[in-house]
């Protein structure tokens, strides 16, 4: 029986369609898992000289640069704007809440506090920071810098360190509100409590994890903007302590990668296969050293992760890549008994938060809000190289097809709030 050339040619096509096709649901699909939880590339040539395009010129590959590594793009411009109708108004009444969780949900909850405030008309107090135990608290000011905080919303709503001595517990009325919580919301449900009691202490629940911008222009709040990416910024002490072990991993390398890999979370998410094609919910480090290889990531590549101490099961990853880092080997002996040995864990998610934001690429082994307010800070620092993990078939492949379809497809929240 002879073989038709024609049909063999057309088969090997069908599968090769079939693999693109996987990759991208799987791209779809580590930012798709989130949410239930709580553009294309061109003449494209790594070790040459070329220049790789992923969406109107977003990313590019610097001139003469061995392996995947991408350029940075120009820093985004904050375009929101706040009208005379969203300046502040005084109140009698105030609302409470705290931070928690890490970070990643910092951010969240500053936002959904500051849009509740204004909307009411109520002042704000400052929150306190509280860990993952009964009894872990912080002040805000131990990791926030407070004169920023109050300063970038004082045309929107005000700012009170504490609550007046007048102002009794019994008073305040506890209302749990959604995550990026809207103003008719507010005003539907929030608002007659507040009418009611007078002070409201509000907390956040996260039905889902989800940080794509809208598809109804104009319906994102320049008072959410405002709060999201303009109103923290670290401390000067912790500042200066992620500044300098940023410049250390740099001098390691010149560049570094920062991976979202901690294993108490990895063995909480049981891992497993999506269906599609070579594509799972989250990564060990085993598939997360063999992913930057067949990128072309070289062995010298410096990576930082976010694991709070090494474990014998992170071996493999620096078995393939030697300069491989967590925090308690780059922190300065100094800082540690402030940082990293106390057990409130606060300071070491902060630590990660920000060098992740900040490294030259930054992978999220796990998908959730950590890594979807990490790539929102990146977006507006012009780092856009997030590397979404898969399952590479063959021995190699490009970096520019694993990119975030955040920011390939510019779909995040950020996008709405920058320009």
């Amino acid at each position: 029986m002879g073989v038709d050339l024609r049909q063999i040619v057309a088969g090997i096509l069908t599968i090769t369609m079939f693999v693109m096709l996987g990759q991208m649901l799987h791209r779809d699909y580590f930012d798709a898992v989130q949410e239930k939880v709580e553009g294309d590339a061109h003449d494209i040539e790594f070790h040459g000289s070329k220049v790789a395009v992923v969406e109107d010129g977003l990313v590019r590959v610097s001139e003469g640069i061995k392996g995947p590594w991408m350029r940075d793009s120009h820093e985004l411009k904050p375009c929101w704007s706040i009208s005379s109708s969203d300046e502040a108004v005084s109140s009698k009444g105030y609302v409470t809440f705290s931070l928690t969780n890490g970070p990643e949900y910092h951010i969240s909850q500053i936002t959904d506090a500051v849009m509740v405030a204004k909307h009411l008309g109520a002042t704000l107090v400052l929150p306190d920071i509280r860990g993952s135990k009964p009894g872990d608290e912080m002040n805000f000011e131990d990791i926030y810098d407070v004169d920023k905080f109050v300063k970038s919303l004082e045309s929107v709503v005000k700012v009170v360190k504490k609550l007046p001595s007048h102002v009794s517990l019994r008073d305040i009325a506890i209302v749990k509100i959604p995550t990026r919580v809207a103003e008719d919301y507010i005003k539907e449900h929030i608002d007659p409590i507040f009418k009611s009691k007078g002070n409201i202490r509000v907390t956040t629940y996260f039905p889902s994890v989800n940080l794509r911008k809208s598809s109804l222009d104009g319906e994102t709040d320049p008072v959410s903007c405002l709060a999201m990416f303009g109103s923290l910024e670290l401390q000067p002490g912790v500042s200066d302590l992620v500044e300098s072990m940023i410049q250390r991993l740099k001098k390691s390398g010149g560049r570094f990668v920062a991976i979202d890999l901690r294993l108490e979370v990895l063995e909480k998410k049981n891992c497993r296969e999506t269906g599609a094609v070579g594509s799972k919910t989250c990564y060990n480090a085993q598939e997360i050293a063999l992913f930057l290889r067949k990128l072309g990531f070289e062995s010298d590549t410096t990576i930082y992760l976010t694991q709070p101490r090494w474990e014998s099961r992170l071996n493999i990853l620096k078995d393939i890549f030697p300069k491989t880092f967590t925090k308690e080997v780059i922190m300065p002996a100094s800082k540690k008994s402030k940082y990293l040995e106390l057990e409130n864990s606060e300071y070491e998610n902060v630590i990660d938060f920000y060098i992740s934001s900040r490294s030259d690429v930054f992978v999220p082994a796990i998908p959730g809000l950590f890594y979807a307010n990490t790539v929102g800070k990146r977006i507006a620092l012009g780092k856009p190289q997030v590397l979404v993990p898969a399952d590479i078939s063959g021995t190699s492949g490009l970096s520019t097809d694993c990119i975030s379809p955040y920011i390939s497809k510019k779909n995040h929240l950020a996008y709405s709030c920058f320009c």
